[in-house]
């Protein structure tokens, strides 16, 4: 007889609640009363998902893809309202494969090292614009650094009308599923009616009709005035071509433009908006960072500040302890398959858990105090420390994305100093589809230089 797989006998509607407005106490729930693989009901009685927690399961998904488990870009329709239907993220097969090799060099090797001045240079000028005794929010001011540099990366814009009217749009696009109640709207489509201009869904809609006709017009003016020797990734994007010699469509390049948009913005500003509270709410950290960023003197080389150990260890323990993502992309059983003794049927929906594997006891003492030593201390597989996911489906942008929490974290520290104010600690809550920070997280400057 097959052993039924562990559940919590609730309905799916006040699964996917919870879900939605606690999600951390309902993965903890279900992890206290089930372990490490157990059946949710949240995606609906008929489309059930089963969450894996231990490493080893985790790894049996991930390096499976394609054979026992597929990535189909299907599972990520929630997010066709904001990205459309031809993001890397929505690809499957063939089509997923090339955008991906296409997209990666753009963010590895030798390009990801053109990026480290500009990263710099943002960040300093933010902080320059700051005056002693402000309160500012920390996710606001590390929205506008990330933002600067995935619009100068991805479409080459520097300033200007156009790249002004982008910022403000996409902000405001964005903002609009930052509540959990928000969030809701993605998460359940037949909440999707538009019911006016100040409804939340109809709101949604016109602004991002807004947002739309913006990008498309940047896409129309590159392609009259084609600069091949320009280094941004749109560019790239309208001059390549498939085996057959066709480019990609306007539909296409849009897409693309907000997948990449959509995923370097938001997420980075969240894990550097974190790192910045641990380091300035435990002191003695904070010591440690700054005695080892002395050590590279004056003229500190990017690169030579992304290698340092204690600096690498604070990033990865502010990326454990709250991960952006909860869960790995989702794959799909295509074939009978034992988990950890369990049968899962074809068809089966299964995610690794990001959140509940970076709070295993057995891998990570005291899995709810923030402890950078633990990263100095021993080196965690692919499937243990999984920030970015894995796999076939592993996040594009991750280089990118460390390489920009390390740069602004030493500018911040080395250029201001902050004091944390408002309700300490801060918690972590639902934002959109993403884990941030509750309210914000609010600073005082106490001096700039």
């Amino acid at each position: 007889m097959t052993a039924q797989l562990p559940t919590i006998d609730t309905s799916g509607t006040l699964q996917l609640w919870d879900w939605i407005i606690k999600p951390l106490e309902y993965l903890h729930n279900y992890d206290r009363q089930c372990g490490d693989i157990f059946q949710v009901k949240m995606f609906g009685p008929l489309n059930r998902a089963v969450l894996i927690s231990n490493p080893q399961l985790v790894q049996q998904l991930l390096t499976n893809d394609t054979k026992q488990f597929s990535a189909p870009g299907s599972r990520n329709r929630i997010l066709q309202p904001f990205l459309g239907d031809r993001g890397v993220i929505l690809l499957d097969g063939t089509e997923h494969r090339q955008r991906r090799q296409l997209l990666m060099p753009q963010f590895h090797g030798d390009k990801i090292r053109t990026y480290t001045e500009l990263i710099c240079k943002v960040t300093q000028d933010l902080v320059a614009s700051w005056r002693t005794g402000e309160t500012i929010d920390l996710r606001e001011q590390m929205q506008s650094i990330s933002l600067s540099v995935i619009l100068q990366a991805v479409f080459g814009l520097y300033q200007g009308e156009r790249y002004d009217l982008i910022r403000v749009k996409l902000i405001e696009v964005l903002g609009l599923i930052e509540s959990p109640i928000n969030a809701s709207f993605l998460l359940i489509p037949v909440l999707q009616q538009d019911l006016g201009a100040w409804s939340p869904w109809g709101r949604f809609l016109r602004d991002r009709a807004e947002l739309d006709r913006l990008l498309y017009a940047e896409i129309a003016d590159r392609r009259r005035n084609y600069q091949p020797d320009r280094a941004d990734i749109l560019t790239l994007l309208i001059g390549s071509q498939d085996a057959d010699g066709n480019g990609m469509s306007d539909v296409e390049l849009h897409d693309e433009l907000m997948t990449l948009l959509f995923a370097g913005h938001e997420t980075t500003a969240t894990a550097i908006s974190w790192a910045i509270y641990w380091v300035n709410y435990l002191p003695e950290i904070k010591e440690k960072l700054l005695a080892e960023i002395a050590t590279l003197g004056v003229e500190r080389d990017p690169i030579a500040i992304s290698r340092l150990p204690y600096l690498n260890a604070v990033c990865s323990e502010t990326l454990r302890i709250y991960p952006v993502a909860l869960l790995t992309f989702p794959r799909i059983a295509q074939e009978p398959v034992s988990l950890q003794g369990y049968e899962i049927e074809p068809g089966t929906i299964v995610s690794g858990c990001i959140y509940l594997t970076h709070h295993r006891e057995d891998l990570y003492p005291e899995p709810h105090l923030f402890k950078p030593e633990r990263f100095l201390e021993r080196q965690f597989s692919p499937y243990e420390f999984l920030p970015f996911g894995g796999g076939s489906r592993r996040c594009i942008g991750m280089a990118l994305a460390q390489l920009e929490l390390k740069l602004v974290l030493v500018e911040i520290l080395s250029h201001c100093q902050l004091e944390l104010t408002g309700k300490l600690p801060v918690a972590p809550v639902r934002r959109g589809i993403t884990l941030g920070p509750k309210g914000g997280i609010q600073a005082k400057v106490i001096s700039t230089n």
